[in-house]
């Protein structure tokens, strides 16, 4: 008979290669992007639907363990995790599938992607990539600085938005692009915000610790209220 421990070690895994999953085409999404690559960012919608399979199998092996009876506390917060990371990357996944469609769009691209868009880009993949490093390794050093980078994050966002809207008003970038863009930029940002949720998971998984984002931005990790 399998035991609870052999099957949230299977689970463990599946949500592991999960993520490997949804970092290969999320990146793909991106480089479609860059490259004006209709056949790769066709590709990627194509490939959302072994990711959609499988986020489907995980919730369905998630659900059975916590009906085998374990009481402590650490081993329900590992079932608990799963499920919600497992969520996440759900989401990272749709992110990646709007940029793609985006790029088969008819919306022409312009001679130069904004620099800082691709040094954006490239950041959230490098967020995305340490979120499954610190899940497989259950590395809570490497989740609080994928944490850091969120303000980083936004600060891009903050800076692209502005030089798009100096660049319409100048005339030298198509509206229509400028709005495809901006579709794509959210999109960036959306993963950064999945890859802290994931990252606030494996802090409180394996130090039982609350993090809490606070308006002046992020915070040392709590411990639960009495």
């Amino acid at each position: 008979m399998t035991t609870f421990n052999e099957r949230l070690a299977d689970l463990r895994t599946d949500i592991v290669a999960q993520g490997d999953r949804v970092l290969d085409i999320t990146l793909r999404a991106v480089e479609s992007y860059f490259d004006g690559d209709r056949a790769k960012a066709a590709a990627v919608i194509a490939l959302d639907e072994e990711i959609d399979r499988v986020d489907v199998e995980i919730e369905r092996a998630s659900i059975p363990l916590l009906a085998m009876g374990v009481t402590d506390e650490k081993s329900i917060r590992s079932v608990l995790t799963i499920v919600k990371v497992n969520n996440e990357l759900e989401r990272v996944a749709d992110c990646a599938v709007d940029i793609a469609e985006a790029v088969l769009s008819d919306v022409a691209l312009p001679a130069r992607i904004p620099d800082v868009f691709r040094v954006m880009a490239n950041s959230v993949i490098g967020m995305l990539r340490d979120s499954n490093r610190a899940l497989a390794d259950g590395n809570t050093s490497l989740a609080q600085q994928v944490l850091l980078f969120d303000d980083t994050v936004a600060s891009f966002k903050k800076q692209l938005m502005k030089t798009a809207q100096e660049q319409v008003a100048a005339g030298t970038l198509p509206v229509d692009y400028a709005f495809r863009l901006l579709t794509i930029t959210k999109s960036i940002e959306r993963v950064a915000d999945h890859c802290t949720n994931i990252c606030e998971q494996v802090i409180y998984l394996h130090a039982g610790l609350i993090v809490r984002h606070r308006p002046e931005g992020w915070s040392k990790p709590l411990p639960p209220s009495p």
